[in-house]
Formats: C-alpha cells, sequence, structure tokens
C-alpha cells in the first residue's frame, strides 16, 4: 500500500476488486481513526474522533461515491471533506457553550428572584387596608391592573372596598378568563423575545471570538446587525399589546356601562396628577 496516500491506494484495490466495499468503507474509517493528525484531528483523542467519524459516516461513503481520478487524491478530497466537518464540529459546540452560559445566567437570575419571592413569602400576613374613600374608583382600578393582583392582596384589599373576599376573587378570576388568549399571546412574544435576545448575544461572543479578516467576519457582523434589528421590533410590537384589561371588559364584568368605568379611571388619572 502507499504510504503517503493510503486512501487512494484502498480505493484503487476495490476498483480492480481486491476488497469489497463494505471491507473499504472499514478500512478508510479505520486509517483516518488511527492516523487523526493526517486529517486536521490533532490532538483529538480516538474516542473523540470515532464520535465524529460516526456523525459523519454518511458523508464519507458519499465522498467515495462523489470522487473522481481527474482532481486530488482521495486522501486529499477526504481530508479537506473532515476538515470542513472539524469547523462544523467546532462551531458547534462554541454555540452549545454559549447558549448553556447564557442559560445558566438566565437560571441564576431567575433563582435570585424566586429567593426574594420566598423571602416574601414567609413574612406575617399584613393588616387589611383602611377603609377607601372611593371604593368603585379603587375596583375598577384593581381589576384594570388583574396581572398584578395576588390572593394575599386580594385578602387585604376586599374589606376595605366593602366586598366578600370571595366575590372580588371571584371578579378577578372572570377578568383573567375572558383575557386568557391575550395573555398567553403575551407570554409567548416574551419567550419569543428572550430567544432572540440570546441569539443576539451568541452572535456577539461569536464575532468576539472571529478574526475581523476572516471571510466569515463580514456575514456575523451583518446577521447580528439584523437581529438586533428585529429584537428591536419585536419589543416594539410587545409594547403595543394592551397588558391590562380594557375599559369595556371591566365594565362587562361588573355588569356596568362602559361610560361609568371610563369616568371613574379619569377621576382617578385627574386625582393622581393633581397630586
Amino acid at each position: 500500500m502507499d504510504n503517503d496516500l493510503p486512501l487512494s491506494a484502498l480505493l484503487a484495490e476495490y476498483q480492480e476488486g481486491n476488497i469489497g466495499r463494505k471491507e473499504l468503507e472499514g478500512r478508510i474509517f479505520t486509517y483516518i481513526v488511527e492516523n487523526g493528525e493526517r486529517f486536521n484531528l490533532r490532538n483529538w483523542k480516538q474516542e473523540d474522533i470515532i464520535d465524529l467519524l460516526c456523525g459523519i459516516y454518511s458523508r464519507i461513503t458519499s465522498a467515495i461515491d462523489k470522487y473522481d481520478c481527474t482532481g486530488a487524491s482521495l486522501d486529499a478530497y477526504i481530508g479537506t471533506m473532515i476538515g470542513w466537518c472539524v469547523k462544523e464540529h467546532k462551531s458547534r459546540e462554541r454555540t452549545h457553550r454559549l447558549i448553556e452560559k447564557s442559560c445558566w445566567t438566565s437560571l441564576a437570575i431567575e433563582m435570585e428572584a424566586r429567593e426574594e419571592e420566598a423571602e416574601y413569602l414567609e413574612m406575617e400576613p399584613q393588616e387589611p387596608f383602611k377603609p377607601i374613600s372611593n371604593p368603585r374608583q379603587a375596583l375598577i382600578l384593581l381589576l384594570k391592573s388583574y396581572n398584578y393582583v395576588s390572593d394575599d392582596f386580594i385578602r387585604r384589599a376586599a374589606p376595605a372596598l366593602g366586598i366578600p373576599k370571595e366575590t372580588l376573587i371571584r371578579l378577578v378570576d372572570r377578568i383573567r378568563q375572558r383575557r386568557l388568549d391575550r395573555d398567553e399571546e403575551c407570554l409567548h412574544m416574551r419567550e419569543r423575545i428572550y430567544r432572540q435576545y440570546y441569539r443576539c448575544l451568541i452572535s456577539e461572543k461569536r464575532l468576539e471570538g472571529m478574526n475581523p479578516s476572516s471571510p466569515g467576519y463580514s456575514n456575523m457582523r451583518e446577521y447580528l446587525k439584523r437581529s438586533r434589528e428585529l429584537l428591536g421590533r419585536m419589543r416594539k410590537r410587545y409594547q403595543m399589546v394592551r397588558a391590562n384589561a380594557s375599559n369595556r371588559v371591566v365594565a362587562e364584568v361588573l355588569g356596568v356601562p362602559k361610560g361609568t368605568v371610563d369616568s371613574n379611571l379619569s377621576a382617578v388619572k385627574a386625582k393622581w396628577n393633581n397630586n
């Protein structure tokens, strides 16, 4: 067998009928594993080389079919193909590390927030609110802000509003039920924004690790620019989505005309501005 072009020598044996196709593929596979330094796999452990080759085995067999003897040797042809696969593998590994770092960073922030929440839950129950001078206005405002109302808040607010706690809970639940689809839409929009933010973060880290003179640098920079623009548009769309219940929904839940809700909220706003 030719020591300089062992894969080409194997192919010649196959073409002459001395070995079968399966033996050809097996011996090529074995040779690459045992001589990784000749195929851009320097400093790779054998088990890592085997894992890589198992993932690209179909590419190797396809390379044998597509190879023609008029160009470079089969050794160079497969070596180039493996080189591209190694670059893809390293790029995926780098991306996975960045995603993992981003996810753990996000999880750490969330865990910290949950720890603060747990501390709040351990606090002694607070006293009910003092009686409110205009309970109707306060009730309408509470229902408008249903997203920010906890069970503890309802328990303390109900006596001040002059309504049984069960009635107030039922009113808030009716608002939440009416807003279920829109809240689900808001949730999905936030999740898409978070994913897009992570894409931007990962692209930034990849760009930092690239050579500015490399061919892919300008493409990555342009991709990052488009990703940031998309993130900005997504945030703007999210800001336009009504987070609170509409006056009409509040009016329907309370069984009063919409004008009553409008006028009460206008009065609250006027009081706030005067203060």
